[in-house]
């Protein structure tokens, strides 16, 4: 299992997000480095990879607010 977290060093600021899109649904194949999801911070949209191949897993909904640093999702 490898785990999708929020990154914790692209902005400075805002210690929250929120989850704009899923390009993948729960239980697709997706493959390292695939474009999966996208994040909004107060001021910027920020694009999500696939830290790993294998079976997606989604832990946080469309519209989610999650902190920096969060596990919203993983692959397995």
């Amino acid at each position: 299992m490898t785990a999708i977290t929020i990154p914790t060093d692209l902005w400075e600021g805002d210690d929250e997000t929120v989850i704009t899109a899923w390009f993948a649904s729960e239980g697709a194949t997706v493959s390292e480095g695939a474009l999966i999801a996208e994040i909004m911070t107060a001021k910027t949209q920020y694009e999500i990879h696939a830290p790993a191949g294998g079976r997606l897993h989604i832990l946080h909904d469309v519209d989610a607010v999650v902190a920096k640093g969060a596990v919203i999702g993983e692959v397995t």
